[in-house]
């Protein structure tokens, strides 16, 4: 009687854990990240918004600052009658 009342026991405190209370905290350990984290997240949207600041005068397509030397093979492609200067007025040409 004793062993099947310690064998009853064991059963049951190692099935305290189900899945419900998994998820429970699964969810609460996710809130907390993204507490961490802000509400805004690590998106890039808006920093790469912020870098379009070389704009074409002809075609006012936009590029990053950091993509200057896409600027001579836009003209090149693009705009073959008209100069580097034209396109991009007060940029260096890389």
């Amino acid at each position: 009687l004793a062993q099947g009342l310690l064998q009853t026991f064991v059963v049951r405190s190692t099935m305290g854990r189900s899945n419900g209370n998994e998820a429970i905290r699964k969810r609460a350990d996710a809130a907390k990240r993204a507490a961490k984290q802000g509400k805004e997240g690590n998106s890039q949207i808006k920093a790469n918004e912020k870098a379009m600041t070389l704009i074409c005068q002809i075609c006012k397509q936009q590029f990053m600052c950091t993509q200057q030397k896409m600027l001579p093979i836009h003209v090149e492609s693009k705009h073959p009658k008209n100069s580097f200067e034209e396109c991009f007025p007060g940029t260096e040409k890389p």
